[in-house]
């Protein structure tokens, strides 16, 4: 724990500090919560991650306050990029939101667990495996959830793919409704080019267990990122299956929209 704080106080100014202080998350005895998320580790994350944020990705997000500042919502967003980069970009711009910041949690797929402490040092950033149940108990908890339709199908899509929208899952269309929680919907435009895939091996996949294994460059290129939140999104209970399938056609249609905006403005990758 005295280690955790010195490496705190290195990397988290009192600017920095004093706005992670005003979104408290409650924590159980042992400065844990029930999907092991920890305070002192998730502002020690974010901390780490400002200079990328703010140096190496150059990052831009607009429309911030349309997140709430409190109670329940969905944060819904296109994935790329090979590695959940926009997924910690997106947890530190809610973080760092000056409308009001949120201890954002983030769906993650659920392979991570199974590597070697990694499961674990994501759980005590925010991070929580995409089950259903979990979501829904984090939702009762009035938190702020970030999660990826697509999954997989768009974090591993190939360069020639970039800013195609894959098919959504229907699962948080769901959630949104029965918890009568807002999705604000955001498109994310860089990350496609911050690991651009040329294929992928699939017997090293296969041999290794990993969901894939992507033909790219050994490093993470500083593509230049923009984020636009969109205004909240509220959907009636459905009647049927077909009207849960459009409403996630809208969700995604307002997504594409916003990263077409955000394509519009970059004048450059990087």
């Amino acid at each position: 724990m005295a280690e955790r704080g010195f490496w705190r106080k290195l990397v988290v100014n009192e600017e920095l500090e004093a706005l992670l202080a005003s979104a408290p998350k409650p924590v159980g005895s042992l400065d844990y919560d029930p999907w092991g998320y920890n305070n002192d580790m998730a502002r020690l994350a974010i901390g780490a991650f400002r200079p990328f944020y703010e140096k190496y990705f150059r990052v831009e997000a607009h429309g911030l306050e349309n997140i709430p500042a409190s109670g329940r919502c969905l944060v819904i967003g296109n994935h790329s990029g090979q590695l959940p980069i926009d997924a910690m970009m997106v947890g530190y711009a809610l973080a760092t939101n000056p409308h009001g910041p949120r201890a954002a949690r983030a769906m993650m797929e659920r392979f991570f667990p199974s590597v070697p402490f990694v499961g674990n040092l994501l759980n005590s950033v925010g991070a929580v495996v995409g089950e259903p149940t979990n979501c829904a108990k984090m939702l009762d908890k009035d938190e702020a959830i970030i999660v990826f339709p697509e999954g997989i199908r768009g974090a591993s899509k190939v360069y020639r793919k970039r800013y195609q929208l894959q098919r959504f899952g229907h699962g948080f269309m769901h959630l949104a409704i029965n918890h009568q929680a807002p999705i604000i919907p955001v498109g994310i435009v860089g990350c496609e080019e911050t690991i651009p895939a040329l294929g992928h091996i699939k017997p090293l996949a296969k041999l290794t267990g990993l969901p894939y294994v992507p033909v790219t460059f050994p490093f993470i290129l500083p593509a230049k990122v923009i984020m636009h939140f969109g205004e909240p999104m509220r959907f009636e209970p459905a009647g049927s299956e077909e009207e849960i399938r459009e409403n996630v056609e809208a969700v995604k249609a307002r997504i594409d929209a916003l990263i077409a905006t955000g394509l519009a403005e970059r004048k450059s990758i990087f």
